[in-house]
């Protein structure tokens, strides 16, 4: 029984008694997502439709946060659930004060359609920022608190979160509303569906939304397996089901696996789709004219629908309504976005150049096309903030009459012209000017949400949103390569979303930086970490490649060749990998418990800073199957946790190992304990030769048997 379960109760029970006063076209009328108001009934209209992958999107001013996959990089649940209640907060001071003006349009509501849970296996899916990342224990642990964060821990939601694509959706997405994703029934427990388990079962998250493919011949939105036998059989689910946007059409216009609107109404209903984002379930009172749903069915979906806004307060009032608009962007909650972004930068290359002395009256060169971009901040599924602030206008601010800042846009970001009737790269002239001028040189490159992102959503550039490769545009590498060919010292400042050919910058630069979308105001702790208030601490939530010849088709959902955790190359920089400014070193690592029947170890952890700057480092558990025929190729991240010490501190941890940690899945996805050795490996990073390579460390090793 989960801690919401008597709350459950009495909301079910209202629910019921409102549903059974109200007709059958009341009813079916209220799993739109647009659900019209029922003024006998007293009932208001209510769009179910909103966003926060990263604070609240698309209704005006709120809290900016660094985009998903920047908040996985931070490696910090206990800070993302932070970020979750802050949306949250927003949400009821926006909801509070709109609806009483009588605004209940979409994006206005309180049923949030976030954490996407979807693993980011391929780094060519456009989406792929939306999410935590490749590993599915990461991904879960954060989509665990991001969703506690949103939902609170009361009685009644302060918001309610939903874990979505449901479930195995990675791009590519100019073929998604047609797109079988195959995949093994081991590569499904093993890989696709444990962050949405950890979800329903752990964080209790309201609602689960369909992806648009079809997984194993059956739409995501009508699927049996997935709705009926996984989610709720399996998994005990009592939330609310809701399709992706328009999805529950692409069954008989895409799928071809109906022949019509009311075929796709019924099928999706009867697997259990409550809410329809979209128009289909206009044709609902026709598929039951045609026998083809049946009353009951209607109306268990609206019990489930208002069962959720029940619990949400929405029909008789919660604590929540006192909550005042002045909450939106307030100080309070800046300073966790700030926090944030911090925590979230990685770096990736330092020959010593960083931290830069904000006071040693040098020219600094800040060259690129992110340098002054607002689009760059933000990523996508995004609101609006009060103010922005640019890597430029970060430098800008820290560095103040200190000493010079030069600034050049370099290049546009992917056209080979900024002016149209210029000549080709009629900017670089002016960026290499810059760069002979400066003591150092900030270039920042990357993306930002019209190369990657959703199909169809901002009218991406390339491939509907998906990335063709992991090259920069030319654009971006001409001015790259003349920047560097200057000869002064650069740092790299990519702003991206996804793994992006660094070899370039590896071979080149003197520092590399990944950002992200470090968030609306991200420039001020950006310009913190590049001038030494504080050291850098991200790790990578994804592995960069070298290139995309060691990969599968993008088409193949197999995770052969995938992720650090099955992959046989070397990657360029590998998942878990992160530079700081001081010198975290595990100095011992030794098992003080354990229990075999519950499969569990516990950890007492020795770390050190032997470095001179204060720094947050992230102490990493990898576990590696010494002998199940199942276990994965390489080894698997299943415990972490954030550090923080002075220069010459030591601290020791408690770090527990358990749930699937020690175990396999089978072909026929089953979780198996068919090992009794398991090697454990504690560090700052994984164990993969790269990492040392590039850290100069090997974790600690330590062997476990039951």
């Amino acid at each position: 029984m989960g801690k919401r379960s008597e709350a459950r109760k009495r909301a079910a029970e209202k629910a019921k008694e409102l549903v059974s006063r109200m007709t059958i076209e009341e009813r079916a009328s209220q799993l739109r997502y647009d659900a019209p108001a029922i003024e006998r009934l007293n009932v208001p209209a209510y769009n179910w439709w909103n966003e926060a992958l990263h604070g609240v999107a698309r209704a005006g001013t709120a809290t900016s946060f660094p985009q998903a996959i920047g908040m996985a990089a931070a490696f910090d649940p206990e800070l993302v659930e932070k970020a979750g209640d802050v949306a949250a907060t927003e949400g009821r001071a926006k909801y509070n004060a709109l609806s009483k003006e009588g605004d209940r349009d979409i994006y206005k509501g309180l049923t949030f359609w976030s954490p996407n849970v979807n693993i980011f296996r391929d780094p060519r899916w456009g989406r792929g920022h939306e999410t935590y990342g490749e590993d599915p224990y990461l991904t879960g642990r954060l989509g665990v608190a991001y969703v506690m964060g949103l939902q609170g821990s009361g009685d009644t939601l302060k918001s309610a979160a939903c874990a979505k694509h449901f479930a195995v959706h990675s791009g590519p997405e100019a073929v998604r509303h047609e797109f079988d994703a195959k995949a093994s029934k081991k590569d499904m427990a093993e890989t696709y569906l444990p962050a949405f388990k950890a979800c329903v079962q752990e964080a209790e998250v309201e609602a689960v939304m369909g992806a648009y493919n079809r997984t194993n011949g059956e739409p995501c939105c009508g699927s049996k397996t997935l709705m009926q036998d996984i989610l709720r059989g399996e998994w005990g689910f009592e939330g609310h089901y809701v399709s992706d946007c328009w999805a529950i059409r692409d069954f008989h216009e895409h799928h071809m696996v109906t022949k019509s609107p009311e075929e796709s109404a019924a099928m999706a209903l009867k697997a259990g789709c409550d809410i329809n984002c979209g128009v289909t379930y206009l044709h609902l009172l026709k598929a039951l004219e045609e026998g083809l749903v049946t009353e009951e069915e209607i109306t268990a979906a609206a019990e489930r629908a208002f069962t959720t806004r029940y619990l949400l307060g929405l029909m008789d009032g919660s604590e929540y309504d006192a909550i005042p608009y002045e909450k939106v962007e307030c100080e309070e909650h800046l300073k966790v976005a700030a926090q944030l972004t911090k925590e979230s930068v990685v770096l990736l290359k330092n020959n010593g150049i960083l931290p830069l002395d904000a006071g040693a009256g040098q020219t600094i060169g800040v060259i690129g096309p992110n340098a002054d971009s607002r689009a760059a901040l933000v990523g996508n599924y995004h609101g609006t903030s009060s103010r922005y602030i640019t890597v430029l206008e970060g430098i800008q601010n820290k560095v103040g009459h200190n000493g010079r800042v030069l600034y050049s846009e370099g290049c546009h970001l992917f056209k080979d012209r900024v002016e149209g009737l210029a000549w080709k790269n009629d900017r670089i002239a002016e960026a290499v000017t810059v760069a002979k001028h400066s003591d150092v040189v900030i270039l920042c490159i990357g993306l930002d949400e019209t190369l990657e992102g959703e199909e169809g959503d901002t009218g991406n550039s390339y491939a509907s949103g998906d990335k063709v490769d992991l090259q920069l545009p030319q654009s971006q590498r001409d001015l790259a390569d003349a920047v560097l060919a200057v000869g002064k010292p650069v740092i790299v400042c990519l702003m991206a979303g996804s793994a992006i050919d660094l070899s370039t910058a590896q071979d080149k630069a003197a520092a590399v930086l990944q950002l992200w979308y470090p968030g609306a105001r991200g420039g001020d702790p950006v310009a913190d970490i590049l001038f030494g208030e504080c050291s850098p601490s991200g790790k990578l939530p994804v592995t960069f490649y070298r290139s995309l010849e060691e990969l599968p088709a993008f088409e193949d959902y197999s995770m052969k060749g995938r992720t650090y955790r099955y992959m046989t190359g070397e990657a360029l920089y590998p998942f878990g990998y992160g530079l700081t400014y001081g010198d975290v070193v595990v100095e011992k690592a030794e098992i003080i418990e354990q229990d075999a029947a519950a499969r569990k170890v516990v950890l007492r952890v020795c770390a050190a800073n032997h470095g001179s700057v204060a720094t947050d480092d992230v102490i990493q558990v990898y576990v590696k199957d010494s002998q199940s025929p199942y276990a994965v190729p390489n080894h698997s991240l299943c415990a972490f946790q954030r550090v923080s010490l002075k220069a010459g501190e030591s601290t020791e941890l408690r770090i527990e190992v358990s749930g699937n940690a020690f175990g396999a899945v089978n072909d026929a996805g089953e979780f198996v304990a068919d090992s009794d050795r398991y090697t454990l490996y504690v560090g700052t990073g994984q164990p993969d030769r790269r990492t040392c390579e590039l850290t100069g460390r090997e974790s600690v090793k330590l062997e476990a048997a039951f």
